[in-house]
């Protein structure tokens, strides 16, 4: 249960996060438009799509744990941060062999980055409201990237399409935790 009170370091990082959290749904709903429309029909676009996405996980923790105390104190973003590019190389290397690569990397980055983030929102669950979507999202995550690794096995051969459900459904999820953010800061205010 979050501890509500006046504190005004709180208060600021409560405001970071609800940016943070519409920075990320803009970004995804951006990314998923992209992917399904010119990201269907030109394979370089595809490509260039499916690389960016890891490396703005890894910006975007970065900047987040940066923006709450640091790396250090952050250590399940610090670890993502590592993940998330180790993954955008990956998914260039893969990007040469072929796309049931490419979705078996975003399956194992989708199931280590979704525990991680799982783990950010519950160490935020004590402090902030609105971590009970994370958490969610955090452990769907884990589940895709589950899903992910069978697809690649199968013989059909995946496209960005199979990413970018996982991408919308990850954008909904943060437009969720800032809208509760938002509702429970008013909520605050008039009280």
């Amino acid at each position: 249960m979050p501890v509500h009170s006046d504190d005004p370091s709180r208060a600021r990082q409560e405001q970071w996060l609800q940016l943070y959290y519409f920075l990320r749904t803009a970004f995804s709903a951006v990314w998923v438009a992209a992917a399904f429309t010119a990201g269907q029909h030109n394979w370089l676009i595809a490509a260039t799509l499916l690389a960016v996405y890891p490396a703005w996980d890894a910006l975007a923790n970065f900047v987040d744990a940066s923006r709450s105390g640091g790396l250090g104190q952050n250590r399940t973003q610090a670890i993502n941060v590592i993940v998330s590019a180790v993954t955008t190389l990956a998914v260039v290397l893969a990007l040469e062999v072929s796309m049931h690569w490419v979705l078996g990397v975003f399956g194992v980055w989708a199931i280590l980055s979704g525990l991680l983030q799982l783990g950010t929102a519950l160490r935020r669950w004590k402090r902030y409201g609105a971590q009970w979507a994370m958490i969610l999202s955090g452990g769907q995550s884990a589940l895709a990237g589950a899903f992910f690794i069978v697809q690649a096995r199968m013989p059909a051969t995946p496209s960005i399409a199979n990413v970018a459900g996982y991408a919308a459904v990850g954008a909904f999820y943060f437009l969720i935790s800032a809208v509760w953010l938002s509702v429970g800061r008013s909520r605050r205010k008039t009280a």
